[in-house]
């Protein structure tokens, strides 16, 4: 029996909107809710940072804006902590309406300027006899260590068994557009946009997207319809376009 899952990725710029004018968490729930995705990749999620809870307390959640974001939609959630600093921490997220069975943060730091991290998620699909690995990427700025950040992001995909579906979605900073033929070549991996229309979507800066940062991979399942996110409301809610596809087991 096959399953299709939509699957939605989008950088949250720590629930700011551009140049860090408006806290717009509550807005961006619902613009994210009102997608109806299964699988969420978020990057710069906001973990903890005392300073602008205290700013925003009038509007800032009680729990971590992951919880927060999953609410009542999506039962399962996970959050890797890449960049800790005095006044808390942030990483990447991802929510799902399937079980998370497991999930572990891959820490692929570099330097002490850029914590990055790629967390893998194993999840139950329930209809189907095949677990669905989920893996949400942000990369580094420098080509050249994005370059080395890509083989262990192969390495991670290459330890799980072949029969098994990935999806890899994220911030790839991949403006040179490198990304996809390492990943193809070394770990299988198509990226759903450039399969289909050739090149990955341009999705950044949201309101006038110039350069093309944003990725969604996908072995060992079929995709379709991808998608970039319209200006309305997403231009005004983070500093990238967020991309979608579904993806069937």
């Amino acid at each position: 029996m096959s399953q299709t899952v939509r699957i939605l990725t989008v950088n949250t710029h720590k629930g700011f909107s551009l140049f860090n004018r408006r806290f717009i968490l509550h807005e961006l729930r619902d613009a994210v809710r009102a997608v109806s995705a299964d699988v969420v990749f978020l990057q710069e999620v906001m973990g903890e940072h005392k300073g602008r809870s205290s700013r925003h307390k009038d509007h800032w959640p009680m729990e971590p804006h992951y919880e927060f974001l999953a609410d009542s939609i999506w039962q399962d959630f996970a959050y890797g902590r890449n960049a800790v600093y005095p006044q808390g921490h942030h990483g990447n997220a991802l929510l799902s309406k399937f079980p998370i069975v497991s999930w572990n943060n891959h820490d692929i730091s570099l330097n002490r300027f850029e914590q990055r991290g790629l967390l893998h998620c194993k999840l139950d699909l329930v209809e189907s006899s095949q677990p669905l690995h989920a893996v949400c990427v942000h990369l580094n700025l420098h080509e050249a260590d994005r370059q080395r950040q890509l083989l262990m992001l192969c390495d991670l995909v290459n330890s799980i068994p072949e029969h098994e579906p990935v999806v890899v979605a994220g911030d790839f900073n991949d403006w040179r557009c490198k990304s996809h033929e390492v990943l193809l070549r070394k770990a299988g991996l198509n990226e759903v946009f450039t399969s289909i229309y050739g090149a990955p979507p341009r999705s950044f800066p949201a309101a006038f997207p110039l350069l093309r940062l944003d990725r969604i991979f996908v072995r060992s399942a079929q995709f379709h319809a991808p998608l970039v996110l319209p200006n309305k409301p997403w231009s005004r809610l983070s500093d990238h376009k967020p991309l979608m596809a579904e993806v069937t087991f």
